[in-house]
C-alpha cells in the first residue's frame, strides 16, 4: 500500500506540512517495502487552486490513503473521487503517523474544510 503525507522537507525525521496543497513535497511511503520517495509538489507555488492541483499530483502516484491534518473541500472531492482514504494526524512526526497508520491507529479525517481559496501561501 502506498501512503501520501505532505511534509516540509525530504526527511523522514522530518515534520509533516499543515497545509496540504501547499506543502513543499509530499512523502510516498510503501508500507509493504517500508521504502520512501519525496516528489515535489507542483502545486506549491500556484496562484490559485493549489489543493486541487495537489491531489492530482497525489492521484498520480497512484497512493492508497493520504495522511494530512487538513483537506479542502475540492481537494478532497478529487481524492476521494479516486478511491484514496483521508487520515488525520496523531502529530507533526512523519515517523510516528506512518507507525501509527499501520497499527490502525489514525482517524479518518472527517472535517474537511471549505478551503482557502485566493489566499495564496500562508
Amino acid at each position: 500500500m502506498k501512503i501520501a503525507i505532505p511534509v516540509e522537507e525530504r526527511a523522514s525525521a522530518g515534520s509533516v506540512c499543515q497545509s496540504f496543497g501547499r506543502a513543499p513535497f509530499f512523502l510516498i511511503h510503501d508500507t509493504e517495502t517500508d521504502s520512501n520517495i519525496y516528489i515535489d509538489n507542483s502545486a506549491a507555488s500556484a496562484q490559485g487552486g493549489a489543493g486541487i492541483k495537489a491531489a492530482q499530483v497525489i492521484v498520480d502516484e497512484g497512493v492508497d490513503a493520504l495522511i494530512t491534518p487538513r483537506c479542502g473541500q475540492n481537494a478532497a472531492e478529487v481524492i476521494i473521487g479516486a478511491k484514496i482514504k483521508i487520515y488525520g494526524v496523531l502529530d507533526d512526526s512523519i515517523n510516528e503517523n506512518i507507525h501509527a497508520f499501520k497499527e490502525g491507529r489514525l482517524p479518518h479525517l472527517n472535517e474537511i474544510h471549505a478551503g482557502f481559496h485566493n489566499h495564496g501561501r500562508g
